[in-house]
């Protein structure tokens, strides 16, 4: 929640992975697959920071592949519909070396698109509108 509202204070995330580290044995599947996400995080923003996680990287990253892409109707759309009608070539839920699903990819190129459909928006009940929800913010800030 802190990296998607812009929060990048290194000792925040620092404090919270050495709080993390002290519980490790309590989390489950889901707080691994989140910590994973925290990991990456901190090597993105710091990649010279010595994260207090990262010896555990490995089943964090194990835990976060263990979740399924839930792909969306308007997704197998989207794909057919680029692949058809314009011939893009491309992999349908292509997973990253970091364990990140991708909804349309050519690897080969780094190419990617994320088609994000009505799941992806919150209501703003101040104006009305719709903004991006804080899963989808962090996912393109990591890509």
């Amino acid at each position: 929640a802190f990296a998607c509202v812009g929060w990048d204070r290194r000792q925040i995330f620092l404090e919270l992975g050495a709080v993390a580290l002290e519980r490790l044995l309590y989390l489950n599947q889901a707080g691994k697959s989140q910590l994973y996400l925290v990991a990456l995080y901190v090597q993105i923003e710091w990649p010279d920071q010595n994260f207090p996680l990262s010896s555990h990287l490995e089943s964090f990253k194990a835990a976060y592949a263990r979740e399924e892409p839930r792909p969306s109707n308007l997704q197998r759309e989207v794909s057919t519909m680029l692949e058809l009608d314009l011939g893009w070539k491309h992999i349908f839920e292509y997973r990253t070396t970091e364990g990140i699903s991708l909804d349309l990819a050519e690897p080969e190129s780094k190419r990617a698109i994320e088609v994000d459909g009505p799941s992806h928006y919150l209501k703003d009940v101040s104006s009305g509108g719709y903004v991006v929800n804080g899963r989808t913010q962090f996912k393109a800030r990591l890509l």
